[in-house]
């Protein structure tokens, strides 16, 4: 059975991106998939920028309700079945947030969760968001097995951010109504890949850039790689590369027999 290699990045910004390390960094890891959130592109942006990446099928999701703003990508060697974008509902697909992928074994879907917001404006969007996000994720699991990646704008335990109790319920990605939509996504029979196979490791995946927070190490971990449970066992590695810069966050990755 042959191993695939997943990876999972917010890049905040393709193009700014590309003119890093980016395309050498991507060259060195090698994914069989890459996913790519926050590209602030347009499809055509993402097609003509991956050039730069031959041999990946490259599928992209832009924001119709903003340019510049949001934005998914999928790179992938193998050819899927067949994609589709958002999740056919219309109050959440103007922002380019999901691209979804069918392979003969599985179904990927890459993501880009909305953010509560400033002063938690957003809150109440994206509790519905997140009930809405499960329903159309679980219509998908009826199918086949599915692997969800991307920014779920979420940390899930206090392990998971460093300032736990100085943000809890005041930091959008750290409050309850967030970490309980979290729940109940692994309620739908997934799980968490890296905190599965790493269930004590401190590893962050976001930095605000701000307060000069990677080179204190004072991160969240919100960029995920989900599984259905019945793929746990060909789970081989999860692992976050957090010695790749460029962006505010870093790549997570997955290595899978499937």
């Amino acid at each position: 059975m042959p191993s695939l290699h997943l990876l999972t990045w917010n890049v905040n910004g393709l193009r700014s991106i590309c003119k890093k390390d980016f395309i050498k960094d991507i060259q060195a890891l090698d994914p069989d998939i890459l996913c790519l959130q926050e590209t602030k592109a347009s499809t055509q942006e993402v097609r003509a920028l991956c050039e730069l990446l031959p041999g990946y099928h490259v599928y992209a999701n832009s924001s119709k309700a903003r340019k510049g703003y949001s934005g998914t990508a999928i790179l992938s060697k193998r050819e899927p079945i067949s994609q589709f974008y958002d999740i056919g509902n219309q109050e959440h697909d103007q922002e380019g947030r999901v691209i979804t992928a069918e392979y003969e074994d599985f179904i990927l879907v890459t993501v880009y969760a909305p953010n509560a917001g400033d002063g938690l404006k957003r809150l109440d969007y994206r509790k519905k968001w997140d009930t809405d996000f499960i329903n159309f994720i679980s219509i998908l699991q009826s199918k086949k097995p599915v692997i969800i990646c991307g920014d779920l704008n979420v940390a899930h335990q206090p392990i998971d951010i460093a300032r736990a109790k100085e943000n809890y319920n005041k930091a959008p990605g750290y409050t309850q109504p967030e970490i309980d939509g979290f729940k109940n996504l692994l309620n739908c029979s997934f799980t968490d890949t890296f905190r599965h196979l790493h269930p004590t490791e401190i590893k962050y995946t976001y930095w605000n850039q701000l307060f000069n927070a990677r080179a204190r190490n004072r991160g969240w971990r919100i960029d995920y790689i989900l599984v259905s449970n019945e793929l746990i066992p060909r789970v081989k590695e999860a692992s976050i590369y957090n010695e790749y810069m460029g962006s505010d966050h870093c790549p997570a990755a997955l290595k899978i027999d499937i």
